[in-house]
């Protein structure tokens, strides 16, 4: 269980994400917002993210590139995502 309650924005990315990759085993609640998404935490891989940022573009306005050092940054864990979305949101 995590340590504290996600927030609203997170809850509804951490919901995004099990939509988008299909992960049945957790639950958004189960989702620690420092967790790594990708390896040893969600277990998520660059097909994943790809269709996450699709989502967070259709959702929130949000632009990321593949090409950008930063967007694996943004991709480490819940909370930085939600951070981004935050900052770069159009709606």
């Amino acid at each position: 269980m995590p340590d504290s309650p996600l927030s609203p924005l997170e809850n509804e990315i951490a919901q995004i994400i099990l939509n988008c990759t299909g992960i049945e085993d957790i639950t958004v609640e189960e989702i620690d917002a420092d967790a790594p998404l990708f390896g040893d935490g969600l277990g998520l891989d660059s097909i994943d993210a790809l269709e996450i940022g699709v989502a967070l573009n259709k959702r929130y306005g949000v632009k990321l590139s593949a090409d950008d050092d930063d967007t694996r940054k943004h991709f480490a864990n819940l909370r930085s995502l939600a951070g981004l979305v935050e900052a770069q949101r159009t709606t």
